[in-house]
């Protein structure tokens, strides 16, 4: 009979919740897309977007990828009050739970205290991964691709331990995704 024996604490790699990030994708739904089926690709099994949606149609993107998703309204995104009803959009800041964890939701920089465990925000259009204080401070960058020569997003991977980021970047005209990686403990 074969024995199961249990992984030494300190090399289990746990399994958590995989959540997609998002922002700043303006009118770009090509660059939207890409940048969510690779995410879908990844293992993501839930998406936020960080605002400055613009068009409708990135909305439908989300909600077509077949997993749930949240969606915050960016300062550009006033014409999409219209469809509220048919999306997931919510208003800054947005709190919920998921994955074990708390989670605040806006696209301005403008709620930055450290009211719950991942702080995910857009508008910069910069990629920031920083933990201060026992809080994740993220933001996925421009899937735009308005002001840098790339596209940007991130994976966020949630275990009982650590907090794990991937952030993906394509450069315009590239099939390819570089990455780098963080990781976080958990208190």
């Amino acid at each position: 009979m074969h024995q199961m024996q249990k992984p030494h604490a300190g090399r289990r790699r746990e399994r958590g919740m995989k959540i997609g990030l998002l922002s700043d994708t303006h009118s770009k739904k090509g660059r939207s897309q890409r940048m969510i089926d690779h995410l879908v690709s990844q293992g993501a099994e839930f998406l936020i977007h960080a605002g400055d949606i613009v068009k409708p149609e990135i909305l439908e993107q989300l909600k077509a990828s077949g997993l749930r998703y949240v969606a915050v309204y960016g300062n550009n995104d006033a014409k999409l009050v219209e469809y509220h009803d048919r999306y997931n959009l919510v208003q800054e800041p947005h709190y919920f739970k998921l994955g074990g964890a708390t989670f605040k939701l806006m696209h301005l920089p403008f709620y930055m205290t450290a009211d719950a465990e991942i702080v995910i925000f857009g508008h910069t259009h910069v990629f920031e991964c920083d933990f201060k204080n026992r809080t994740l401070f993220l933001n996925p960058g421009e899937c735009c691709a308005r002001d840098r020569a790339f596209s940007s997003g991130a994976m966020l991977e949630i275990t009982q331990e650590l907090l794990r980021v991937t952030h993906y970047s394509r450069a315009v005209g590239s099939d390819t995704f570089e990455e780098r990686h963080y990781t976080f403990e958990r208190s």
